[in-house]
């Protein structure tokens, strides 16, 4: 079982949750970025640089990650790509996707990105918070205790 980060976006302090839930529970890590990434020296953690593009990280953790791995990404065309290939995959904000939460994930996003474009709505996602970083940990532990049974998450 490995542990895959969507890398580019996903906020230190949920690294530092991922790292040490490695260390205590001997999980491997791998971090895909297509950019360098600040090193971690724990053993278990694999940084991997793939190169730019729209897409290529996300296309490096689709083909690598087995259905029982766990994949943390805030991107949901790639959560989508994970969940349907069978993938475990968990926003950093402590949100499972799962194969019912989906379509309706991906249409908020289209839409979010329609209303952009067209200059009705400004900025992204609300600001990383406590809660947040809470609700992460306890969704992540729960995963991955989960996992670790050999049990599918439901």
């Amino acid at each position: 079982m490995y542990i895959w980060v969507d890398a580019d976006a996903c906020p230190r302090v949920i690294k530092d949750i991922v790292f040490r839930a490695s260390e205590r529970l001997a999980l491997p890590v791998r971090l895909v970025a297509n950019t360098s990434l600040h090193k971690h020296a724990a053993g278990l953690v694999e940084f991997i640089v793939v190169s730019e593009g729209p897409d290529v990280a996300d296309d490096y953790i689709v083909e690598h990650a087995n259905a029982n791995d766990l994949v943390i990404t805030a991107d949901i065309p790639l959560a989508a790509r994970i969940v349907a290939k069978g993938g475990v995959a968990l926003d950093p904000r402590g949100e499972r996707y799962t194969e019912d939460n989906m379509a309706d994930r991906l249409s908020i996003r289209d839409l979010m990105t329609e209303l952009r474009l067209d200059g009705l709505v400004q900025g992204g996602p609300r600001q990383f918070s406590l809660t947040d970083r809470q609700r992460f940990a306890s969704a992540f532990d729960r995963l991955l205790t989960q996992l670790l049974r050999g049990r599918k998450p439901v």
